[in-house]
């Protein structure tokens, strides 16, 4: 398998940014790790491996970018609206420095697909979600997609809401986007068991929206023994690829 250690610089961030690239052609998958993970741990924890046969055939091609979540959403030492907002440049970071960077750099200029798991997939579902121009396939695994975790209740911090996917769901109308999500493939997975409870209310909500909004997304809920654990997601990732390609 071909891989890349890369970085390149983020006006948007200050700071040099790390990925890596896994794959030699195909769509680009972005990357977003889990909470205080690194571009590292896609690879470590064996998720690489268990999507080689899509990669190895040239079908998808990973990046894993660098998390930006101990300035953000995990920065208990910030208000809410103030982690939101280092989220804000981190997004920025991501649509207007890592993609076009990915796209020079691999020649593809269509639409990509975001993956991730547990915090990643919570990231994975909100970039679809606000840029479903440049991101056309969405596999989230076991995300918690209400901002309410990350620091109790927001009131109305319109920073804060337009990234709790749970809450901004229900309000987006606008038939840019809703045609774009509606041409999208989007697949939210959940397990029943142990550590997945955290995610579970964001996860019905999302669902509910969806089908109320004729948003052909799958939410796809495995059983009670399914945990919030890598050696789910290694079955999950290569199952929902091979029916999303």
């Amino acid at each position: 398998m071909h891989v890349e250690f890369l970085n390149h610089y983020s006006g948007q961030l200050g700071q040099e940014m790390y990925l890596n690239r896994y794959g030699h052609a195909g769509m680009p998958v972005v990357v977003f790790p889990s909470s205080g993970g690194s571009k590292d741990e896609f690879a470590d924890f064996g998720m690489v491996e268990a999507a080689k046969y899509f990669v190895d055939e040239g079908i998808i091609q990973f990046f894993t970018l660098s998390t930006y979540d101990q300035e953000s959403w995990l920065n208990n030492g910030k208000s809410l609206h103030d982690r939101s907002e280092a989220h804000n440049a981190y997004e920025r970071y991501v649509i207007e420095e890592a993609i076009p960077f990915i796209k020079h750099y691999t020649g593809w200029f269509d639409p990509m697909m975001t993956t991730g798991c547990s915090m990643g997939a919570y990231h994975a579902l909100n970039f679809q979600l606000k840029h479903p121009d440049v991101f056309s396939k969405c596999l989230a695994l076991s995300g918690v997609y209400d901002a309410r975790f990350f620091g109790g209740d927001f009131g109305d911090d319109q920073s804060v809401y337009y990234n709790s996917p749970a809450d901004y769901i229900w309000t987006l109308d606008d038939p840019w986007f809703l045609d774009h999500l509606r041409q999208a493939d989007i697949v939210v997975v959940t397990g029943l068991g142990d550590w997945e409870q955290d995610g579970l209310p964001g996860y019905y909500k999302l669902k509910e929206a969806f089908a109320l909004k004729d948003l052909p997304a799958w939410f796809a809920e495995w059983g009670p023994d399914v945990s919030h654990d890598w050696i789910w997601w290694r079955k999950q990732l290569p199952f929902f690829l091979g029916q999303m390609f």
